[in-house]
C-alpha cells in the first residue's frame, strides 16, 4: 500500500530563518539537487570541488559495467578534462576548439591561470542518487509519522527529517565504509552515548532507536553550537570541529564557514553537509515535482513488548506465531549472535512485532516457560596472541570470518591486539569450546558478563593534578602510565602491537558476504561516511599551528611522551616544568614533533580517548540532559558526584565554554543524566 506524496511547495518563513541560505552555498544547493534528482546511481557528475556550479560532464554507465570498467571510463574522461584545463592554464588561448571552448564557459570570467592549473589537479566524480532517493522517500513512509513525534518531543525542528535522505537515503541496513551503521549513520564512538552497540545489540541498525538518539545528538549540538546549520554540520564534523571553525573565522555564519574555513579535517564532506541536507529538504518538500508519480508507503504500525526474561529468539517467534525471519525484520538491532542461538534476547529488551494495538501482557503470556531464562548465555572468548589474525582464528575454531567480526562488531578498519579477547560465534558450543588451541598462549574462555557498578563520581576539586586514568586504556597509551622515573624518564615501550587486519582477511569477509565489488567501488556517499570520530565530543584534540595543545581530562604529561616518542623530560624542558609539575586540564602545552607528525600524534591521542569513553559508555548512556542553575554556597564538584552522578570528564564535555573551576551563582551548568545499560548483556 502506498500514500500520495503532499507536501508544502516551498520551506516556511519559520524554516528560512531556522536553515539560511547565505549566497556563499548557493551553487552548492543546485549542485545537491542535481545529485539527488538527475542522475541514478548509473551515472555521475565529474565536476570541479572547489567551484560546485562547474560540472564537466555528466557520465552513464552500463548496467553491465563491473566497477572497475566504470574506474576506467572516469579515469578517461578526467584525462580529458585535465588536459583541457591544463591548456587554459597556459597563456595562449586563440586557439581553442569547441570542447576547449564550453569548458572555458563553464568558469567565471577572468579566472586566473593558477586556477586552472588546480582545477585540473583537483577534477572529482560524484556518483548520482536519484535512484537511491527516490527509493528512500517511497521507504520514509514506514517512519516519518515516529521521526516527526521524536523530532518533536526533542525539540529538533521537524525539517530534521530530511537528513537520513543524505545519511542513508532512508535504508536502516547502510553501512559506510567507516563503520558509520543505520538509517542515522552512527558511528560507534557517538552512537555509545546514546544507544546499546555491542555484540549482542547494535541499537544504531534499529530505525526506531536510532532515531531517538539522533534527535537528542542534533539538540546536544544546537546547544553547544547555538545554530541549526552549525549543529547539523557538527553531525558530520563533530562538536569540537564546528566550535574550533566559528573560533577561527570569528563568526557562526555557516556561508562563511564553509567559504574561509581552511582546517586540515574540514574537507569535501563537512563543507557540503549542510548544502546536501539543504538540497535534500527541498526535493523532500517537492517530491512530486522531482519524482511525479512516486508513492510513500504506508506508516508501519508495531506493537511492542518488553521481555521480562531472557528469550531464546526461535522458541519466542513459535509462541507468538511469527516467522523467525519476519520477528528478525522488525528487530534489526539483535545481532547475528541471537538469531543463531548463541545469545538470548536480553532482559528489558523491546521486541517489536508487526501490527499495532496488539494487548502486550497477553503476548509476554504466551512465551513458555522453557524458553525464559534467568541470566544470559556465557561468551566462548579467544585471548589474541602475537601472530595471531582474525581469519587464522575462524579457521582454529571452525567458525566463519565474517561471523567471527559480526561477533565482534569489527569492521575493516579495527585492528586486534594482542591480550583482546575475541568473542566466538558458538552455535555449536561444544565443538569450539573443545577447539584445542595449538599455543599455551592462546586460551578460550567461558565466561559470564563483568557486572559493572555504577559511576561515583568524586568530588574533584580545581587541583593542578588531574585523576588517573580508571577505564581500560589502548595499547599505544597503557605504558604511560606508570610512574616516572628520574633516573630514566623514557617512557617504557607499549607491551602489545596491533595485529592489522589485513587486506587480504577485509576481502575475504567481503566476498563471503558477497560485498567484494565494494573495495573498487567509489564513493557513492561520501557525505554520510566521514561522521567525526568522538563527534558528540565537544573537546579540542587538534594540535594548534603553533604546536600547541589544550590539556584534556584524563592525560598527563606521560601519555604525551609516548604519542610522540619522546622522553617526558623533553616536554618539562619545553614547557619550563618542575619534575613533579602536572599538566592542567584547559591550560596549553606545547609539544614536540621531531619524531612523528601532528596527524600521528592526533590519531593516537583520539584513539586513546575514544577507547576511554567507549568503555565508560558501554556501562552507561546518557539519559537526557538537564540545566542546573548554581546558586550560592553550592559545590559544582559535590553536585556532580552525589547529585547527578556524573564524572567531571563528562560534565566538562557538556559545558565546553565553562570555566567549571570558577563558575559563579546564576550559572546555568548541563547536567547529562546518566542511566546503566544492564550488566548482565554476556
Amino acid at each position: 500500500m502506498v500514500l500520495c506524496l503532499a507536501f508544502a511547495a516551498a520551506p516556511l518563513a519559520s524554516s528560512q530563518e531556522l536553515f539560511p541560505r547565505p549566497s556563499e552555498i548557493t551553487d552548492a544547493v543546485a549542485f545537491w539537487t542535481r545529485v539527488y534528482t538527475e542522475v541514478s546511481s548509473n551515472g555521475g557528475f565529474l565536476h570541479d570541488p572547489e567551484n560546485l556550479a562547474v560540472v564537466y560532464e555528466k557520465l552513464d554507465f552500463g548496467d553491465e559495467d563491473s566497477s572497475r570498467q566504470r574506474q576506467r571510463i572516469r579515469d578517461a574522461a578526467a584525462e580529458r578534462y585535465r588536459t583541457i584545463l591544463r591548456k587554459l592554464a597556459q597563456e595562449d588561448r586563440g586557439s581553442l576548439n569547441s570542447e576547449e571552448a564550453r569548458v572555458l564557459a563553464l568558469w567565471p570570467a577572468g579566472t586566473n591561470r593558477s586556477e586552472f592549473r588546480r582545477a585540473a589537479e583537483e577534477i572529482r566524480f560524484q556518483l548520482g542518487q536519484a535512484d537511491r532517493f527516490r527509493a528512500g522517500l517511497v521507504r520514509s513512509g514506514r517512519w516519518r509519522l515516529h521521526i516527526e513525534e521524536v523530532l518533536r518531543a526533542a525539540d529538533v525542528p521537524l525539517e530534521l527529517a530530511a537528513l537520513p535522505h543524505v545519511e542513508s537515503s532512508y535504508d536502516p541496513t547502510a553501512y559506510s565504509r567507516v563503520g558509520a551503521a543505520g538509517m542515522w549513520q552512527f558511528t560507534r564512538s557517538t552512537g555509545v552515548r546514546y544507544m546499546r552497540i555491542d555484540h549482542i545489540v547494535d541499537q544504531r541498525r534499529d530505525p526506531y532507536m536510532s532515531t531517538e538518539a539522533a534527535a537528542r545528538l542534533l539538540r546536544d549540538n544546537y546547544d553547544v553550537l547555538g545554530t541549526w546549520p552549525l549543529a547539523i554540520t557538527a553531525y558530520n564534523h563533530g562538536q569540537a570541529g564546528m566550535r574550533r571553525a566559528v573560533e577561527d573565522v570569528g563568526t557562526d555564519d555557516i556561508g562563511e564557514i564553509i567559504e574561509e574555513y581552511e582546517g586540515r579535517l574540514f574537507g569535501f564532506a563537512s563543507r557540503n553537509f549542510y548544502p546536501a541536507f539543504l538540497a535534500a529538504l527541498d526535493v523532500d518538500n517537492n517530491a512530486d515535482r522531482y519524482f511525479p508519480g512516486a508513492g510513500m508507503e504506508a506508516f508501519l504500525e508495531t506493537t511492542v513488548i518488553v521481555l521480562p526474561d531472557f528469550v531464546d529468539a526461535a522458541p519466542l517467534a513459535r509462541a507468538l506465531d511469527i516467522p523467525l525471519e519476519e520477528l528478525r525484520a522488525f528487530n534489526p538491532a539483535l545481532t547475528d549472535t541471537v538469531w543463531v542461538g548463541d545469545k538470548f534476547i536480553p532482559r528489558g529488551f523491546d521486541v517489536r512485532l508487526p501490527g499495532g494495538g496488539r494487548e502486550a501482557g497477553a503476548l509476554i503470556a504466551a512465551i513458555p516457560a522453557n524458553a525464559r531464562f534467568e541470566s544470559q548465555r556465557p561468551d566462548l572468548t579467544h585471548r589474541v596472541a602475537r601472530g595471531d589474525t582474525l581469519s587464522e582464528i575462524a579457521e582454529r575454531y571452525g567458525v566463519g570470518l565474517t561471523a567471527l567480526m559480526r561477533a565482534n562488531s569489527l569492521d575493516s578498519n579495527d585492528i586486534i591486539r594482542v591480550g583482546q579477547e575475541i568473542n566466538l560465534p558458538a552455535t555449536n558450543r561444544e565443538v569450539v569450546a573443545a577447539a584445542a588451541p595449538p599455543r599455551p598462549a592462546v586460551e578460550v574462555v567461558e565466561r559470564p558478563a563483568a557486572r559493572v557498578e555504577p559511576p561515583v563520581a568524586r568530588a574533584e576539586p580545581p587541583a593542578a593534578s588531574p585523576s588517573r586514568v580508571e577505564e581500560p586504556v589502548p595499547a599505544v597509551a597503557a605504558a604511560a602510565e606508570a610512574p616516572e622515573s628520574p633516573a630514566d624518564p623514557t617512557p617504557p615501550p607499549t607491551s602489545a602491537q596491533p595485529s592489522p587486519l589485513t587486506i587480504a582477511e577485509v576481502r575475504e569477509a567481503l566476498e563471503i558476504a558477497g560485498l567484494a565489488d565494494t573495495l573498487a567501488e567509489p564513493e557513492t556517499n561520501v557525505l554520510a561516511s566521514t561522521q567525526a570520530t568522538l563527534a558528540a565530543d565537544p573537546s579540542d584534540y587538534s594540535v594548534a599551528d603553533n604546536d600547541t595543545i589544550e590539556v584534556q581530562d584524563m592525560e598527563t604529561l606521560g601519555h604525551y611522551a609516548d604519542w610522540l616518542g619522546l622522553r617526558t623530560q623533553r616536554l618539562r624542558d619545553i614547557n619550563d616544568m618542575a619534575f613533579e609539575q602536572a599538566v592542567v586540564v584547559g591550560e596549553r602545552i606545547r609539544l614536540d614533533f621531531s619524531q612523528v607528525d601532528r596527524e600521528l600524534f592526533e590519531t593516537r591521542r583520539v584513539a586513546y580517548q575514544t577507547e576511554r569513553q567507549e568503555s565508560f559508555f558501554r556501562a552507561f548512556q546518557i539519559d537526557e540532559v538537564v540545566e542546573h542553575t548554581v546558586r550560592s554556597g553550592e559545590s559544582l564538584w559535590l553536585l556532580a558526584a552525589r547529585e547527578y552522578e556524573v564524572p567531571v570528564w563528562l560534565l566538562r564535555q557538556y559545558n565546553p565554554d565553562v570555566n567549571l573551576d570558577r563558575v559563579r551563582p546564576g550559572a546555568v551548568i548541563r547536567f547529562p543524566r546518566l542511566k546503566s545499560i544492564p550488566s548482565d548483556v554476556g
